[in-house]
């Protein structure tokens, strides 16, 4: 079995979003109603399925450059990830998150072999789950914390727009590839 040929790690902190506009994906966080925050994971998620489609979901488009389905099979776990981190936050007082390796789990998963039309219903599977959890957070809630494991603290509100931020963004990158 072949490996697939290495991405760039992603070693931002991306968490200046809460504060000001993503200068690449145009990303506001402060425009996003808590309301419609449900609504937009799920307009994602279908943008994504319909990227999928294309013929050529699964192919490079450059070397270290992830495909639409590798970008798709990232955004389908992150959706997975922020799910489970706001159950917690919801249940558990300040609780502190497990760390994440996405670029790991790119390589553990095999996205790159991964095929469009079994990861698009897993993408939006994932993006329905999380999508209710915010449809359902009692309005007493969106202030309850939670830490990273690099120490950076979220309620539940920033980190759902957080998380939107991080599906937006790898939307925009599948398409200004196209």
């Amino acid at each position: 079995m072949s490996n697939p040929s290495a991405v760039e790690p992603d070693t931002k902190d991306w968490t200046w979003v809460l504060e000001r506009p993503c200068g690449e994906c145009g990303f506001v966080a402060a425009d996003v109603e808590r309301a419609a925050l449900g609504a937009a994971v799920r307009a994602n998620a279908e943008a994504f399925l319909a990227a999928l489609a294309e013929p050529d979901a699964a192919r490079r488009r450059s070397t270290g450059v992830w495909s639409t389905t590798e970008y798709a099979c990232h955004v389908r776990d992150v959706h997975r990830v922020f799910d489970a981190r706001v159950r917690s936050m919801l249940t558990d007082d300040a609780p502190t998150f497990p760390n994440w390796d996405q670029d790991q789990t790119a390589l553990a998963e095999r996205y790159d072999l991964q095929e469009p039309a079994a990861v698009g219903p897993e993408l939006l599977a994932a993006a329905a789950r999380v999508a209710d959890t915010y449809d359902a957070v009692p309005d007493d809630a969106w202030d309850r914390r939670g830490v990273r494991s690099n120490g950076s603290e979220f309620t539940v509100e920033t980190i759902a727009r957080y998380h939107l931020h991080d599906a937006v963004h790898h939307l925009w990158d599948v398409r200004r590839r196209r």
